[in-house]
């Protein structure tokens, strides 16, 4: 089983003339965006958005979603 160990003991045999071209690769594998604290303070400045719905106008938001995904995603499709 390969793990991070044997990738690290492979590495330290790279010539140091490849080591950038090493670094651009492990580069072009790690994910392009990472989370930030903006965006993280901006996904939860939506909490508590449906707060002062009832909960009857909740409940009718909630099944009318409900019913949208299902006509959306729950259908057959013919290939």
């Amino acid at each position: 089983m390969l793990t991070l160990n044997n990738i690290l003991k492979e590495i330290k045999d790279v010539p140091l003339n490849r080591l950038e071209e090493l670094y651009q690769l492990i580069h072009s594998l790690t994910p392009k965006t990472k989370p930030t604290d903006a965006l993280r303070k901006k996904i939860l400045s939506f909490g508590g958005a449906f707060s002062d719905m009832s909960s009857k106008d909740y409940t009718d938001y909630l099944n009318h979603t409900k019913k949208a995904r299902t006509q959306l995603f729950d259908r057959n499709i013919e290939l």
